[in-house]
């Protein structure tokens, strides 16, 4: 009975295999799109729905939109920009929609890659598990980056590791708490701030059942 069963398993298995890959969307712009990733409703799988704008891909949160950086298949994985401060504020432009917030429903989440900067806190802040004292990395990264020189007058800024579920679908930024933040994958906190990489928040998603 397995003999007669294992070529029916190895076709069907060989059959959702070419599938996958058929079903797979055309590159947007220079950037592959692998399945399960959709930018259309005839390609990928609906769950995963991302935007190729002008052929450049874009990742949509609950209320706004992030250019993605990078996509890896292979530890499904893909790396957005988050948002920039406005002109000589220590505010990013996406505090208007509280920062990034992914919808908890869909198969994508922030995995514990990120270390995140906030900037321009509150005193609530220093009642939180983050790191907030004199000696956290937000400083290097005030000083030794020009475009936050106007946080460098905001004198509480915190930074941490994220994982757990605080941040698994949100990096958020308010007035009552934190007005500003950036977020870098896999920083190395010995180097110096002029060769930490470009700002990033990596996500990961499920793979499809």
């Amino acid at each position: 009975m397995f003999h007669r069963l294992l070529p029916i398993v190895t076709l069907l298995l060989c059959a959702g295999s070419a599938w996958s890959a058929t079903n797979q969307c055309p590159d947007c712009g220079t950037t592959p799109v692998p399945y399960p990733l959709s930018t259309d409703p005839a390609c990928g799988h609906q769950s995963y729905k991302i935007r190729c704008d002008a052929g450049a891909p874009i990742f949509d949160t609950v209320n706004n939109s992030y250019p993605i950086i990078s996509i890896d298949p292979s530890i499904q994985r893909l790396v957005i920009k988050p948002a920039g401060l406005l002109s000589n504020t220590c505010v990013t432009s996406d505090m208007v929609h509280q920062g990034i917030q992914l919808n908890s429903s869909l198969p994508f989440n922030v995995t514990s890659s990120n270390t995140i900067m906030y900037l321009n806190c509150t005193d609530a802040l220093l009642r939180s598990p983050l790191d907030c004292s004199s000696t956290s990395l937000c400083h290097a990264f005030i000083n030794g980056t020009q475009n936050a020189a106007p946080c460098g007058k905001a004198p509480i800024c915190c930074s941490f590791r994220t994982g757990g579920s605080t941040t698994s679908h949100m990096i958020r930024v308010r007035e009552s708490g934190c007005s500003a933040y950036s977020s870098f994958v896999n920083l190395d906190p010995s180097l110096p701030v002029s060769r930490w990489p470009e700002p990033g928040l990596e996500l990961q998603w499920a793979v499809p059942t």
